[in-house]
């Protein structure tokens, strides 16, 4: 067999790995869907009906349509978490130790991690996204706009699963690694995750204005509702594209030192 299909072979048998185990422990892919889904319910039934009312008077359902693109994003950050964990358990249980004694591609065993926590995460704001139907979250996206929104929450997916992994080769323990994306979950609130940013005072305006989730839910919330997005389209691909590839790097160097 060629060497791209040694390596090919190696990914898919890591990422067949990563799947079962996700399968395995279930209560990672349930946490990951009830904590968004949790804050979603509370913020639309407890805090909708007045926070609507900032959002042209709309009430709980103006409310439901704008804070989706900020769970979406929470829901990935919660994942990281989980990811990390996962990264950081195969790092001092000795598995990879036994894994670098085979021959296999070494960059298999962090593919399947990242491709295993990706498709759970997908599947995760597919979840979300139906949750939010039933709780009243109407979109007008056409089908073109579905795909450009399915497209960029991909791309930030990749981009932070690759920073999880990287913190959790990086973390000591696993306790550790579970609170190292911590700050994450929290962007969504520090940003226009939960309310409109004109209404922070201004220094905390500014960082919410400018901190990477802001772009990215800002470009959800447009194609999926129609909202104007200006240049948050790409200011957005450019902060997923950029993360994407220091966290991957990050990554293999971290992973071929130890």
């Amino acid at each position: 067999m060629s060497t791209l299909s040694l390596a090919m072979r190696d990914n898919s048998t890591m990422i067949r790995r990563q799947l079962k185990r996700l399968l395995r422990y279930p209560s990672m892919t349930v946490q990951l869907v009830a904590t968004p889904v949790i804050i979603l319910i509370v913020f639309v039934y407890v805090f909708g009906g007045t926070l609507g009312e900032g959002l042209g008077g709309g009430g709980r359902d103006a409310y439901v349509n704008y804070v989706v693109p900020g769970i979406l994003l929470m829901a990935v950050a919660t994942a990281a978490t989980g990811t990390a964990v996962m990264v950081a358990s195969d790092m001092t249980e000795g598995i990879i130790a036994r894994f670098r004694t085979m021959r296999i591609s070494r960059a298999s065993v962090l593919t399947g991690h990242v491709v295993g926590s990706v498709i759970q995460q997908l599947l995760g704001m597919a979840a979300v996204i139906g949750i939010a139907f039933a709780l009243g979250f109407r979109p007008n996206a056409t089908a073109v706009e579905w795909l450009a929104a399915a497209g960029l929450l991909t791309l930030f997916v990749v981009a932070v699963t690759w920073l999880a992994v990287a913190l959790g080769l990086r973390a000591p323990t696993p306790e550790a690694a579970s609170n190292a994306p911590m700050p994450l979950i929290l962007l969504p609130f520090l940003g226009s995750g939960f309310v409109p940013t004109d209404s922070m005072p201004t220094v905390l305006r500014w960082f919410a204005e400018y901190q990477p989730f802001t772009p990215v839910m800002e470009t959800v919330r447009g194609l999926l509702l129609g909202t104007p997005i200006g240049n948050s389209g790409v200011i957005a691909t450019a902060w997923c594209a950029g993360l994407a590839v220091v966290s991957y790097l990050w990554a293999k160097n971290i992973f071929n030192k130890a």
